[in-house]
């Protein structure tokens, strides 16, 4: 049972007897010799137990290993104790049941013999001397029989035992031989075979194994991985390999297809010029022998005439009837016979020219033309103002060299010269072109190249440049304390979709500008825009369309201080003139109001004015003007469908302050439809304040020089109004606008 040295003497191995189990025709004899010997055993292996505690002492004191003397001794106890509770007992018990199974069967037999013993009582007189020798031996077989059911269930008891000792023997295994490369216990190491086999500890082996375990699993791993990842490749190759065979064998199909269908075509071409020659020689031959069957017809007509004349006996018949059919006669052999052939029988030797199969033929290559590009629709900010990038694709593997760019103009009323093709060749699949016009459409094609040839040209595709970047006005630009309108112009032929306004407002940190608002989506060339009062803002436009934004315009500085409006040149009468800071007009002469100058459609005809520009916001608005004590004026606002042959303020489209100059003082008036108050002004103004109140409905005048109220209009404005100015004496007036609404207006 146990494989080792246990007890340090040969009788000591045999503590327990082997008894294999299903022996159960064993002797009786054979049988209670090994139970005797097995108690004597036993009894020996009961009074060895404290030599052998000595033993193991000393061993241990021998090899240096005391510290582990405790736990050995433990074990050994253990395994005594295991052996006096498990195999005395079981021994003990067997030995009661064979006594009672000895009495057993000596006072009743088995069934079987009785069953025996009955057929036996029916036999004759001399057959029972023969049951009387077989009934010993049938009683021995009985006992037989009994101690081997005995035999057998100690049997399953040894087996049970040494099943439980062996999973001991493995529970206590805690050092690894790394001779034997298995796990063993440290007593094996000091008694067993293992004596002179290197050890080491379970766990600190168990380690080292599952190191190698994971490197080994490791080289597994990766060995595993470079084998499907070759085995991939090779899939690939082998795909690759049958993609370039179906490619090569189209590629010969249709170079074979093509020069066969040549080679058709021209046998068409000469069978068909082949028989147009015949029917040519067949109608030309047909009608030689139709006039040949006519001229002879004719002969043989004339023939039998003659012969008929000549067979006349009348005289005077033969003579008159001659004198016609001689006539005819004459006539038709007057006519030449054409006797020569049309055309010759033979037909022209034809060479046929096989140049084109042969090229065809020698085209054919290993390497076929490549497939079409595929043209990408255009990137998002892909354009700018005067260039466009062009990306392409080619989804095939086709292998090629360089690739060919052509583009144009897309169709519009530009001249021809323009409308060129141009054709780049590149070696990447994207392209920068550059010098091209703004806002403009480009068609794009591209083909691919090769040694074998060029593909067939990529569905084309519109590309359009950014529009070039707006013009503000910067002399229409009108502004107040919380709005401006903003007017700018395109520089582009072709419209454009949108405008886009940026805002900066200026502060004075040192980081410059810093953007607040755009506004998107404006579709004509002003907007009017929200602002903020007391502060400053520059302002760009952007111009855009399906390609992106243009570069920003020009920046126009605009101030919320107060209102600011321009003059309308467009308005002036001709002799008004505005001079360079664009907010001073003058007057030289007045002798011929009504001249001969030329004047626009929109301009005033008698009264000397001009209309500022519309003040489209609604709330306050305050601008002054600086007139000259000698100079007589009218000064005030008008709607836009005010009369221009008219004056201001003779009218109900007009307000306006009028200064006269009398003999005996300056007159006042403020004139509307031609109406005026009684006023009286005792200091006469030199720098007069104008407040526009939309919302109250108001229009005042102001002596700004001393603060001093002039006079008030209370009238509904329907509509926006323009400011308005006009000299009825030579002279100037200066306009002051962006002037904050002072304090003392309000008063």
């Amino acid at each position: 049972f146990y494989h080792m040295d246990l007890y340090g003497s040969k009788e000591r191995f045999d503590i327990f007897p082997e008894e294999p189990s299903g022996q159960g025709d064993r002797s009786l004899g054979d049988t209670r010799r090994e139970s005797a010997l097995s108690s004597e055993k036993f009894q020996h292996s009961q009074e060895a137990g404290y030599d052998l505690e000595k033993e193991v002492a000393e061993l241990a004191k021998m090899y240096g290993l005391d510290e582990d003397r405790e736990k050995e001794l433990e074990l050994l106890g253990g395994h005594l104790e295991m052996v006096e509770s498990r195999w005395l007992p079981a021994h003990t018990e067997k030995a009661g049941s064979q006594s009672s199974i000895c009495n057993a069967s000596k006072s009743s037999p088995p069934v079987k013999n009785q069953s025996q013993n009955t057929k036996q009582q029916g036999l004759p007189a001399e057959a029972s001397q023969d049951e009387d020798q077989s009934k010993p031996r049938a009683e021995d077989e009985a006992e037989s029989h009994t101690w081997s059911r005995e035999g057998l269930s100690s049997g399953s008891v040894s087996d049970e035992w040494s099943s439980q000792a062996i999973n001991e023997e493995e529970e206590a295994a805690d050092v690894f031989c790394s001779t034997c490369k298995m796990p063993i216990r440290a007593f094996d190491k000091l008694f067993g075979e293992h004596k002179d086999h290197e050890v080491a500890q379970l766990p600190s082996a168990v380690e080292s194994e599952k190191e190698e375990v994971r490197k080994n699993m490791c080289k597994l791993e990766e060995q595993i991985a470079q084998m499907e990842n070759f085995a991939s490749h090779l899939e690939e190759i082998f795909i690759t390999v049958e993609e370039n065979f179906g490619r090569q064998e189209q590629n010969f199909e249709v170079h074979y297809n093509d020069a066969v269908q040549v080679l058709a075509q021209k046998y068409e071409e000469q069978l068909e010029a082949l028989g147009e020659e015949k029917r040519q020689k067949l109608e030309a031959l047909y009608g030689q022998l139709v006039s040949c069957g006519e001229h002879l017809d004719t002969c043989k007509e004339l023939t039998d005439t003659t012969q008929e004349l000549y067979l006349e006996n009348d005289k005077a018949n033969f003579m008159k009837v001659k004198s016609f059919n001689w006539q005819a006669l004459e006539e038709f052999l007057k006519k030449e016979v054409d006797l020569e052939l049309s055309t010759l029988p033979d037909f022209e030797e034809r060479v046929i020219d096989f140049s084109e199969v042969e090229q065809l033929m020698n085209s054919i290559n290993t390497i076929p033309a490549p497939c079409a590009p595929v043209i990408n629709p255009q990137a998002p900010n892909a354009a700018t103002g005067t260039s466009l990038r062009v990306c392409w694709g080619l989804f095939s593997d086709d292998t090629v060299e360089c690739y060919q760019l052509c583009y144009k103009p897309v169709s519009n009323e530009r001249c021809s010269d323009e409308q060129a093709e141009h054709t780049l060749k590149v070696k990447e699949t994207y392209c920068t072109i550059t010098n091209l016009l703004p806002n403009t459409q480009y068609e794009f094609w591209v083909s691919a190249l090769n040694a074998s040839g060029i593909s067939p040209p990529s569905e084309r595709a519109v590309y359009v440049t950014a529009p070039s970047p707006p013009t503000i006005k910067s002399k229409k630009i009108r502004s107040c304390e919380n709005a401006a309108l903003v007017c700018w112009e395109s520089r582009d032929v072709n419209p454009v979709d949108s405008y886009m306004v940026e805002l900066s407002k200026l502060t004075d940190e040192e980081n410059g500008d810093i953007i607040t608002e755009s506004i998107v989506g404006i579709p004509n060339c002003e907007v009017l825009i929200h602002l903020q009062p007391t502060q400053s803002y520059r302002i760009c436009v952007r111009a855009l369309n399906l390609s992106g934004s243009s570069e920003r315009s020009e920046p126009v500085l605009i101030h919320t201080t107060g209102t600011y409006f321009c003059l309308n040149e467009d308005t002036a009468h001709p002799l008004l003139a505005i001079l360079d800071d664009g907010f001073t007009i003058a007057c030289d002469e007045l002798e011929n109001p009504e001249c001969d100058l030329p004047v626009y459609d929109n301009s005033f005809t008698r009264c000397i004015a001009i209309l500022g520009s519309l003040i489209p916001f609604p709330g306050k608005h305050y601008w002054e003007v600086e007139v000259e004590e000698d100079t007589e004026y009218r000064i005030g606002v008008a709607f836009e469908n005010t009369p221009r042959h008219g004056y201001l303020g003779a009218n109900n489209s007009s307000w306006c302050m009028r200064h006269i100059i009398t003999p005996s003082r300056h007159k006042y008036e403020f004139l509307h439809s031609g109406m005026t108050p009684d006023i009286r002004i005792t200091v006469p103004p030199r720098r007069i304040g104008i407040l526009l109140d939309y919302e109250n409905c108001r229009l005042s005048f102001f002596n700004a020089d001393i603060a001093q109220h002039l006079y008030t209009f209370n009238s509904r404005f329907q509509h926006y109004v323009h400011p308005c100015f006009a000299l009825e004496t030579p002279g100037i007036l200066r306009i002051h606008t962006g002037i904050a609404i002072p304090l003392w207006t309000a008063l």
